[in-house]
């Protein structure tokens, strides 16, 4: 490996580059623009379009492209070269305008009807807050994207608004507080992703990995997570020279990440980054999807991100570690060592408790997907229901807060192990939830809930909106208060008192939880169908457009696109499992019923008994039956979800009626890959992709 300080960075337009080739001048009108979100004046930017072309064209590129993230959920990228015409040659030339602002077509990404197909013109606007960056040969400039009449068609776009909105109303507290040194309040994340890795010629085999990014049809092998001897296993070759080569990629891009390691199911692994802005996280948590393919394609193996790629064992889920900061560095959801005392910290976490209880629905919405919902609620994620996790300290500082109670430090304890030679440590005050959707962590809070495959943006849209929320009606409170300190400790009081039915420190995959949850009047919103009608209703409307985050004609956009995204994911899926039985099943069944009745007609003799070579045709030749029983039905199922009269119903029915045939129809050709020999059966088995890497 490479010396790792070196190598990263190298491939970033980073500010240490910027300090560099930049005229002194034109740096600092750049940081400016970074620091305090201004525009950047045309001049200025041809001047940095030059020294960036520059350092591109110095490391190989011949390209540019305008890199975005459309509501795909994956990046886009329209490549232009750098070349211009000069008499009977080139020359490499890059503008500041070409630098700012891009015109891909607009009406050729989803836009839940705010793009008609002739109304093609669209813009990318650089983001000179996230680095530009090589990739493939190619400068890199990440963009948001936006249509004609200005809608947002992106994630970008309203990440960066729902960071304007917390930084504002979160001044506002840190003035009356007192602090005078602030001058911006900015979020950050940590996304720890999971992923499975499988060999590549066995996912060649396998057409539902290839079209859904899971398995329709698989049987459980004999031995799946049951031992708990995969969980931060020794890495195998294979995986930890991919790992090694992951490192490197991401580094060279400034990713910072940190950990790596083995995950609960077998082939499965995690990698976790160290925290940073929202905006950067974000954009780094699409390249290291994307770098995670690549890479793994240049070992022979595929990398599956799908939220449950494998029935019956665990699926791949992406921590949002997240956490609010002040330009002086100061966390404002640390604790410290006397919690009870941080009026500031309780103010923000009384704010982020409001936040939650009061728009439950939201956090839902943000990590809800077909593919998620095969996830949530699973022994492996948390359920559908919205809590929050404190910890024991936190909880007592609350409860003495809202009784009136003193209330005395738990201090820290040393850990003796019972060993000599061990050292001594001090112990947490506070033990960690892994079940909790919302957990508090120490200086943060983790929002287990998203699925692998997502895009961060959406979630941390919502928690910074709904959290700039809260923190306004503290502001609005507090700027006319006499008495800063008292109001606060009153406002933290009755925030605590009216909020508390989200705090939950117990165990969310309980089935005692579901009921509790219903009692104190917790949302269960078990799917993606049952949670998206809430993102329309007039009070999320009010909320997003009165921060300025989204406009009603974008929430509602998003909202067309959300139901299309899961009934045409349910649909792909169908269509390919019915092409999957009737190709790969239905002629395995077929032909070793063949043998079957070759040897029950004494053809040929393989020394078992007539009787049960008739019992297993018969039972082979029943489950033939109600398999392509089960495959006309989804069939006819899938021709009548056309007759759906909006998105909403659509939705609906793939949801009632679609997914519950497929279900059925699995059951039948999972059944049967138990009875059919390993040299009649066509698809590589879950036992030969789960444990084929060495």
């Amino acid at each position: 490996m490479s010396n790792v300080p070196d190598i990263f960075g190298s491939m970033v337009f980073n500010d240490k580059v910027m300090r560099q080739r930049l005229p002194k001048d034109t740096y600092k009108a750049l940081r400016r623009t970074i620091a305090s979100g201004r525009h950047l004046d045309l001049d200025v930017a041809n001047v940095v379009a030059t020294a960036m072309k520059d350092w591109a064209v110095e490391k190989g590129a011949t390209h540019f492209t305008h890199w975005f993230q459309p509501m795909t959920g994956v990046t886009a990228e329209k490549h232009d070269s750098f070349i211009a015409p000069s008499g009977d040659s080139v020359i490499m030339e890059f503008s500041g305008k070409e630098l700012v602002r891009g015109e891909p077509d607009a009406s050729s990404f989803p836009s839940g009807g705010l793009r008609a197909t002739f109304e093609a013109r669209g813009y990318t606007a650089w983001d000179p807050t996230s680095y530009a960056f090589l990739k493939d040969g190619t400068l890199c400039i990440p963009t948001a994207f936006c249509s004609y009449s200005g809608e947002a068609l992106d994630k970008k776009t309203p990440l960066l608004r729902s960071m304007d909105a917390i930084d504002r109303q979160a001044m506002r507290i840190l003035k009356l507080s007192g602090d005078t040194e602030a001058t911006r309040v900015m979020t950050t994340v940590g996304p720890e992703q999971e992923y499975f890795l499988i060999d590549k010629k066995m996912y060649e085999q396998r057409p539902d990995l290839i079209y859904c990014g899971r398995t329709l049809i698989g049987a459980r092998p004999p031995k799946g997570q049951e031992l708990d001897d995969h969980y931060f296993g020794s890495l195998k070759p294979r995986v930890s020279a991919y790992m090694h080569e992951l490192d490197e990629e991401l580094w060279k891009l400034g990713i910072l990440a940190k950990t790596k390691h083995n995950e609960v199911a077998p082939a499965q692994h995690e990698l976790a980054p160290i925290f940073t802005s929202t905006n950067v996280a974000a954009d780094h948590n699409q390249l290291t999807m994307e770098l995670m393919k690549k890479v793994a394609d240049r070992h022979g193996m595929a990398c599956l991100l799908h939220e449950k790629p494998f029935a019956g064992v665990n699926g791949s889920g992406k921590h949002n570690n997240w956490s609010i900061c002040t330009d002086t560095g100061d966390n404002l959801l640390e604790p410290g060592s006397t919690p009870s005392h941080n009026l500031r910290f309780l103010l923000f976490l009384a704010a982020v408790i409001k936040a939650v209880d009061e728009h439950q629905d939201l956090l839902r919405i943000s990590v809800a997907s077909a593919a998620n919902d095969h996830r949530l609620g699973a022994n492996e994620a948390p359920p559908a229901i919205i809590s929050m996790f404190l910890g024991d300290e936190l909880a007592d500082v609350l409860d003495a807060l809202e009784n009136g109670t003193m209330y005395e430090d738990r201090g820290t304890t040393q850990m003796e192990i019972g060993a000599r030679v061990l050292p001594h440590f001090l112990r947490d005050t506070t033990d960690r939830n892994r079940t909790s959707p919302f957990a508090f962590t120490g200086n943060k809070f983790e929002f287990r809930s998203l699925g692998s495959a997502f895009s961060i943006s959406g979630p941390n849209v919502v928690l910074n909106t709904i959290v700039a929320d809260a923190l306004c009606g503290f502001a609005d409170t507090l700027e006319n208060s006499t008495d800063f300190e008292r109001d606060a400790a009153k406002l933290v009081r009755d925030t605590v008192k009216n909020h508390k039915r989200i705090i939950f420190n117990g165990n969310n995959y309980a089935p005692e939880w579901i009921s509790e949850a219903e009692q104190r009047g917790l949302l269960n919103l078990r799917s993606t169908v049952d949670a998206l009608p809430y993102f329309i209703r007039p009070e999320n409307i009010a909320l997003f457009t009165r921060f300025g985050v989204f406009t009603e004609t974008e929430i509602r956009s998003r909202y067309e696109i959300l139901l299309e995204n899961y009934s045409k994911t349910l649909h792909i899926e169908a269509l390919t499992m019915i092409d999957m039985v009737k190709k790969d099943v239905l002629p395995a069944v077929l032909t070793y019923e063949g043998e079957l009745t070759g040897l029950a007609c004494g053809k040929k003799q393989l020394g078992v008994s007539a009787a049960l070579e008739t019992a297993m045709l018969e039972k082979l030749t029943d489950l033939g039956a109600s398999l392509s029983a089960k495959l006309a039905s989804l069939e006819e199922t899938v021709i009548t979800a056309e007759d759906a009269e909006d998105a909403a119903q659509t939705a609906r029915f793939y949801h009632d009626k679609v997914f519950l045939g497929m279900g059925e129809l699995r059951a039948t050709a999972d059944e049967l890959e138990t009875l059919i020999p390993a040299k009649y059966w066509p698809l590589p088995t879950y036992a030969e992709m789960l444990y084929s890497i060495k």
